[in-house]
């Protein structure tokens, strides 16, 4: 690992050579009369740590460790005092100072403080570089060089560092409302503690409250025998992700707004009063404000859940992440399938700029994984991608994408039976181009794996 760095500012030259002669080998030092010298050796070499004495001519200690925590928050700095008086010490640490040392020095204790300092700048590296590859592997919405995705992801780094203020993430579906949630956890410091999800419209209305707060035993009939914690004491010190939150009952609304307005609540069935910290992230596509004017959602609760907005762009909005979006999924897909691909090719590039992304990065998420599954060449090309794609990058118009569709004949025909042939021409076609295996067909079709099987054995009886 690299040296430390450390920067000894006092105007004292006795105090400068002495800790640099007991620190010098063990760190890379430098060592400055005054605090305008440091400051501006600084613009050029930010130290990671710097020992300020409090009594320097000119700029004042105090006033010099203002500056660097607001130029250099990351700096840990240790104040140097000639006698220990309360009322500058004080002024100090509300300063930002990390710690302070009295003159005269005594070196083990200097270095035993160094060291200290030293470890919450080591620990704090690690942290960091921990949080940087999660989000780098697991995270593809931080994938993108448009603006419009760039300037969200620094507002979520700066909301993140906010441990308990509960963020609204709105947007349509697919824009990866989920994962913004997760860069915000992962972000915050609370990014050690459980991130727990729930999808509001996928629970029944009477078992929503349940989940979120959890049970008493025999609280309801078919009850767990032992009870249950919900997802917010799940998620304690923690984030919870309530998505689709428009789809909450009032009941549960009411009660969800307790909660973030006094972090307590009851358990289902019970009396006992429970008091938990957790962070309380929601997501929706739904118009809320328009659902408040019909009373289906409540203005106190979508102010409260909406101290901080954040506004996901739909993918056709960030038209310049399409390409990197695409290679990161290729890569994804190329190497669980073990299919090698190298890249995507030019046509195919410019026939997923083409596209209409209504599902968005949900949609190039199942296109690309699709392509990789049929794909049998090199690279991925225009030919593996569906027909669709082919077809808009022709240009075609409708009448050109429509030559196979039949005139409708003067006495009419039977639409149902039209559509079943050609259902089943093309269920047919995917379990061809997907060797038979029945997911991956589904995925070709954008079907749901049980939907398919069904309409297949409808179709053709097996």
């Amino acid at each position: 690992m690299n040296k430390f760095s450390i920067s000894v500012v006092d105007d004292e030259k006795t105090i400068r050579d002495g800790i640099s002669m007991v620190l010098d080998g063990e760190y890379r030092l430098s060592a400055y009369p005054n605090a305008e010298k440091a400051l501006a050796a600084m613009q050029n070499n930010q130290p990671d740590l710097v020992l300020l004495d409090v009594g320097l001519p000119g700029m004042s200690g105090i006033d010099a460790l203002k500056t660097i925590k607001k130029e250099y928050p990351e700096v840990v700095v240790i104040m140097i005092t000639a006698y220990e008086d309360v009322d500058t010490v004080i002024s100090a640490m509300k300063a930002g100072a990390y710690d302070y040392v009295v003159k005269p020095l005594h070196m083990d204790g200097l270095e035993v403080t160094i060291g200290n300092a030293l470890d919450t700048i080591r620990l704090k590296k690690e942290v960091q570089a921990l949080q940087g590859k999660y989000l780098k592997e697991h995270i593809p919405c931080f994938i993108g060089e448009s603006k419009a995705i760039q300037d969200v992801m620094e507002f979520i780094k700066t909301v993140a560092k906010s441990p308990d203020t509960p963020v609204l993430i709105q947007g349509e579906t697919g824009t990866g409302k989920e994962l913004i949630a997760a860069a915000i956890h992962y972000n915050s410091p609370n990014w050690k503690s459980p991130f727990a999800t729930l999808n509001c419209a996928a629970i029944p209305k009477d078992l929503i409250e349940s989940e979120l707060f959890g049970y008493k035993k025999g609280a309801f009939s078919g009850a767990d025998a032992a009870g249950k914690k919900g997802l917010v004491e799940s998620a304690a010190d923690g984030t919870l992700f309530l998505d689709e939150v428009g789809d909450l009952g009032l009941e549960a609304q009411a009660k969800l707004l307790r909660f973030l307005e006094l972090g307590e609540y009851f358990p289902l069935g019970s009396s006992h009063k429970k008091q938990i910290k957790t962070r309380v992230v929601s997501a929706t596509n739904k118009n809320l404000p328009e659902m408040m004017e019909t009373g289906q959602f409540r203005k106190d609760l979508y102010f409260r859940l909406g101290v901080i907005k954040v506004k996901v762009p739909s993918l056709n909005q960030r038209p310049d992440d399409i390409t990197p979006l695409a290679k990161h999924f290729l890569k994804e897909f190329s190497d669980k399938l073990g299919k090698g691909l190298t890249g995507l090719s030019s046509e195919a590039q410019a026939a997923l700029m083409k596209h209409i992304w209504t599902g968005n990065v949900r949609e190039l998420k199942n296109v690309m994984e699709a392509a990789v599954v049929v794909s049998n060449n090199a690279e991925l090309v225009l030919e593996d991608l569906d027909t669709s794609f082919r077809v808009a990058l022709s240009g075609s118009d409708t009448s050109t994408a429509n030559a196979d569709v039949p005139d409708f004949p003067s006495d009419g025909f039977c639409l149902v039976s039209m559509l079943e042939r050609m259902e089943k021409k093309y269920i047919q076609k995917a379990m061809q181009l997907a060797k038979n295996n029945e997911s991956q067909a589904a995925r070709l079709l954008g079907m749901n794996h049980h939907t398919f099987r069904y309409r297949r054995k409808k179709l053709f009886g097996s």
